[in-house]
């Protein structure tokens, strides 16, 4: 037993003599590091102190007024003539489809009426007659030929009133 216990005492003192060696090596290897990774902070940059800028426009014209007409020397105003399109009657199917996206493909003629026919961009053909409404600018239809289709269309004049356009529908265009 005894030699057991004085080979486990020798080679406890020698593990703590390793323990206890100069670790001259692992200094030397942080102050070498530490001098490779010298740091540098950039400096701030200098900023250019604000100047102030006055802006005058008084003799602009404000843009939340009405434009002055230099033909007339009057304020240009909104038609107030009483054209407005009529919102409490019912749509009907043409005016879903911008006049571009339609085309006039034929007439039907019976007796005294002659009707228009139509062909929306989903190549469904409608019949329509005087009265009716095309594209989306409350298009009424006025007159319905062999070769065309004649339409009266209200739209925004730009100052808050509405004024009539003519458009047409011509067979085969679109």
């Amino acid at each position: 037993m005894s030699f057991n216990y004085k080979y486990t005492v020798l080679i406890a003192a020698l593990g703590l003599t390793a323990c206890t060696q100069s670790n001259d090596d692992l200094y030397s290897f942080i102050d070498e590091t530490k001098s490779k990774h010298l740091g540098s902070v950039q400096p701030l940059p200098t900023f250019e102190p604000y100047k102030n800028f006055a802006y005058s426009a008084a003799e602009f014209r404000d843009p939340f007024e009405p434009a002055f007409e230099a033909e007339t020397g009057e304020t240009a105003t909104a038609n107030t003539s009483g054209l407005r399109p009529n919102e409490n009657r019912p749509k009907e199917p043409l005016e879903n489809y911008p006049l571009d996206t339609l085309r006039m493909v034929g007439n039907l003629v019976q007796h005294e009426n002659t009707w228009g026919l139509v062909k929306d961009p989903n190549n469904v053909v409608h019949r329509i007659q005087t009265g009716n409404y095309v594209g989306q600018n409350e298009g009424q239809v006025t007159a319905v030929t062999e070769k065309q289709i004649d339409i009266l269309e209200i739209i925004p004049d730009g100052l808050g009133g509405y004024i009539e356009r003519t458009a047409s529908l011509a067979i085969g265009s679109k």
